[in-house]
């Protein structure tokens, strides 16, 4: 059964960036876009770079091993959307940012 899981504080994370976080047995990345959180599994489906050590523009993730895009908001890869890393379920739950494991 799916609960929420505390991965961070909310003021850990300023709009704009993103980091790598662990919600049970999963590596996740947590991302702030403007404000809203989301989080998607941590590993590029290219060659497993860790997304949540990449770039962050507006909501596109850039791998910083071989430059494969994902929309943070579906998990979507940017050239070939039914390619797409696992998107997890954010909410905010006081300071704290829960994701759905």
């Amino acid at each position: 059964m799916a609960e929420y899981v505390t991965v961070a504080k909310k003021d850990e994370l300023k709009p704009g960036e993103c980091k790598v976080v662990e919600a049970k047995d999963k590596t996740l990345a947590l991302y702030n876009v403007d404000g809203t959180y989301y989080a998607t599994d941590n590993t590029c489906l290219h060659r497993g770079g860790p997304l949540g050590d990449g770039d962050l523009d507006g909501r596109i993730i850039t791998c910083p091993w071989h430059g494969w895009e994902y929309d943070v908001t579906t998990g979507e890869n940017t050239f070939d959307p039914s390619s797409k890393v696992e998107p997890f379920e954010v909410k905010i739950d006081g300071q704290n940012v829960q994701v759905k494991i």
